[in-house]
């Protein structure tokens, strides 16, 4: 059971309502993460923004991968479970690269690099190296997608962060972190 109350849609501030209504529009559901957020308008509002803004930049692949490999960086089971959901049913990213991207990587050299670099990003708390910005580069990745990248990697922290404080109730089907990638 979840640490935090995670409200009925109904019971959601009111100032929530309309940004959960944007997403069961989207998605068709409002998945527990969205829920729990919505206690806090504010941090609904900012989360649903970032999202949006790098959903017309980045390729879902990509978000998607890069989301995947720092669920499981960060051990956050909920994560894990709804990207890998995502990744097989909307960015249609097969099970061996769901693995790989678990892993850190992709059997795409372009999302290899990207991938490689959230990690990088995640795991020197941003301290990359000149070495690791040419890599990206060099697969071919604009100085704007290098920023991109660093994002999904602080987007996906926070809702890693806000789902292991909660204990959040997984709401897809479940892939465990401590699970072989």
């Amino acid at each position: 059971m979840s640490r935090l109350a995670i409200p009925t849609r109904e019971d959601a501030p009111e100032k929530s309502q309309p940004l959960l209504d944007a997403v069961e529009k989207q998605l068709g559901v409002v998945p527990n993460l969205f829920r729990l957020v919505a206690t806090s308008p504010a941090a609904l509002e900012g989360y649903l923004g970032l999202n949006a803004a790098l959903g017309r930049t980045l390729d879902a692949k990509t978000r998607e991968r890069i989301a995947l490999a720092i669920a499981q960086a960060n051990g956050c089971d909920y994560c894990l479970s709804a990207h890998s959901y995502l990744g097989l049913n909307l960015a249609k990213i097969d099970d061996a690269e769901i693995a790989l991207n678990r892993a850190g990587h992709s059997g795409d050299a372009k999302a290899d690099a990207a991938i490689v670099f959230a990690g990088k990003v995640l795991g020197a708390r941003g301290r990359v190296t000149d070495a690791d910005i040419a890599e990206v580069r060099l697969a071919g990745f604009s100085e704007a997608q290098v920023i991109e990248i660093v994002a999904t990697v602080a987007l996906n922290v926070l809702t890693n962060y806000i789902n292991n404080v909660a204990d959040t109730d997984i709401d897809f089907p479940v892939v465990r972190a401590a699970q072989t990638a």
